[in-house]
């Protein structure tokens, strides 16, 4: 059977607090489960987990039937792999292992450390498990997802693909390969809308069961029939759609009651812990350790009695400063990056929120990698404004000057007093990691610490790279909200179409290179769904020169 059922399920990364220790729930055969909850807490762990790369402390799990996986970072750690090196990453473990040893083989034999023999023993392995039909696969795949054709997958290099190209070639090729389970993490990101819809329709008519961690608020209304919230050290499920989720949700907390009873139901869930690891102590000395810190965890819990924690709800607050400047904050004059898109004209207003749309590859980001100074290719000229600071938020977190540096001091080099920093740290949800280094955080808590370096710096004009991709769904809210109270100009790049909502107006590029200007979020979707039509579109406006 095609189910997915983890019980008691526990796991303290190296050297750190224990992350969750009572994770348990299940996912019939054809359900598609979202794992939701806050940045940190351990959503891509427990997929990990399932998946064998990490190992439990604690608990135990049950996968029935074949199954596939697709990590966060699927083709975007290693750009010069090959297309071949990336989709046996995501292949079955025999065929993966037998894929890997005849791709070494077939180097070996290539630079005449070996006579042949060897390649000839691994291409045989192949075969019998089936790689000629997983190549099948790939060309069909590739021919669905990839622009330009792909002739030879040992030679296509990753970084000839765009991000979304990688990812919905990878997408693709799971949900047609009649794996019995897939786990699926963070699988909207890097794609554009258009893509983001295929997607929706994909996992709609897909028979597997799907596991997938995901923040599109819009992708899980659509296509999830199962919630498994994780927050605190536990998890919870709801039965339904996410579109029921909060209320389910909200009305999951009132049941829980007064401070007293929430009290005394965290104690007896901690002493029950407790008993069962000593009674496992009893059985096997191996797990004293963990029976004395269940204990310890108990009695620090009793001593400091009650009224309880606060529910564990996540307060968010994002305080984009901002200042007044010239009414025209930007002008672009016959602007092009490269031969990206063709030269177009406009005007960017003070107060203005624009969203820069289209599908991936058109030079999106290029185009706001321009506006905060990095003009490679650039034709054309765009000037600021007066009174105009700029300040970029970037896709892609990984900020080399934060390496080996704790979150207190990034925080602290911009406020200087400590009691503020960690106030700071605390309103992004931030305070326990104040002593960890940037490189160990999680996706999402870069993001948010990006963005409160963003927020300390005080910039009038905000340029926003997919800021909410690995912001889980409190913290998106809250730079929603942030950037409704903004006073301030906000161009942002962006595929998350809850995001999108909120703006004034956009500039979507084309795969023709065409540039539009479209007045409405729902002018924007209908350009979206149906590009060729642009020129015939309501309100649409060429910008091109």
């Amino acid at each position: 059977m095609s189910s997915v059922v983890v019980s008691e399920l526990a796991y303290s990364p190296p050297g750190a607090d224990q992350l969750f220790f009572d994770v348990s729930f299940g996912v019939s055969p054809g359900e598609h489960a979202a794992i939701v909850g806050p940045n940190g807490v351990g959503k891509s762990t427990i997929l990990k987990i399932l998946t064998g790369q990490y190992e439990a402390d604690d608990g135990e799990f049950s996968i029935g039937g074949t199954f596939l996986q697709m990590t966060q970072d699927v083709g975007m750690s290693k750009p010069d792999d090959s297309l071949r090196d990336m989709l046996i990453e995501v292949a079955p473990t025999a065929l993966r292992e037998a894929g890997k040893k005849l791709f070494a083989a077939e180097k070996a034999m290539m630079s005449g450390e070996d006579d042949g023999m060897k390649y000839a023993e691994a291409l045989g392995d192949w075969g019998d498990l089936g790689g000629y039909d997983l190549e099948t696969q790939w060309a069909a795949s590739a021919q669905r997802s990839v622009k330009t054709p792909v002739d030879n997958f040992a030679t296509r290099l990753v970084s000839q693909l765009s991000g979304g190209e990688r990812k919905r070639l990878v997408l693709d090729l799971l949900l047609t390969s009649g794996a019995d389970v897939l786990f699926l993490d963070e699988p909207d990101n890097y794609l554009d809308i258009p893509t983001r819809g295929w997607l929706e329709e994909q996992i709609k008519a897909c028979k597997s069961t799907i596991l997938m961690v995901s923040h599109d608020r819009t992708l899980l209304e659509r296509v999830a029939t199962k919630i498994v919230a994780v927050e605190g050290s536990g998890a919870w499920v709801h039965g339904g759609s996410y579109v029921t989720f909060p209320e389910a949700r909200q009305k999951r907390q009132e049941l829980l009651g007064d401070d007293l009873k929430r009290w005394n139901d965290e104690e007896r869930r901690l002493f029950h812990h407790m008993k069962i690891m000593k009674q496992r102590a009893a059985q096997n000395f191996k797990n004293a350790t963990k029976a004395n810190g269940a204990e310890t965890r108990w009695e620090k819990f009793v001593k400091a009695g009650p009224p309880p924690p606060p529910v564990a709800d996540q307060q968010i607050y994002v305080r984009f400063r901002g200042a007044d400047s010239a009414r025209r904050v930007v002008k672009f004059e016959a602007v092009a990056i490269g031969e990206l898109f063709m030269p177009f004209s406009d005007e960017v207003h003070f107060g203005e929120r624009l969203g820069l749309i289209g599908p991936n590859g058109t030079g999106k980001t290029h185009l706001l990698n321009a506006l905060n100074g990095k003009a490679e290719g650039l034709v054309g000229n765009i000037t600021f404004g007066p009174r105009t600071s700029v300040g970029m938020f970037n896709q892609v977190n990984d900020r080399p000057e934060f390496h080996g540096r704790e979150c207190i001091e990034i925080v602290r080099d911009r406020l200087s007093d400590e009691q503020k920093s960690m106030g700071a740290l605390a309103r992004y949800g931030l305070r326990n990691n104040a002593r960890q280094e940037f490189q160990t955080l999680s996706g999402g808590q870069k993001a948010r610490l990006e963005i409160l370096s963003l927020e300390l710096a005080g910039h009038n004009v905000l340029l926003l790279d997919e800021p909410t991709d690995n912001l889980d769904i409190d913290s998106s809210e809250a730079l929603e909200r942030a950037i409704e109270g903004f006073e301030g100009t906000v161009i942002a790049v962006s595929h998350d179409r809850t995001f999108l909502a909120n703006f004034d107006r956009f500039i979507m590029i084309t795969d023709d290179g065409d540039v539009y200007e479209l007045p409405d979020y729902d002018i924007a979707l209908a350009g979206l769904s149906a590009p060729a039509e642009l020129a015939t579109l309501r309100l649409a406006k060429p910008l091109t020169v």
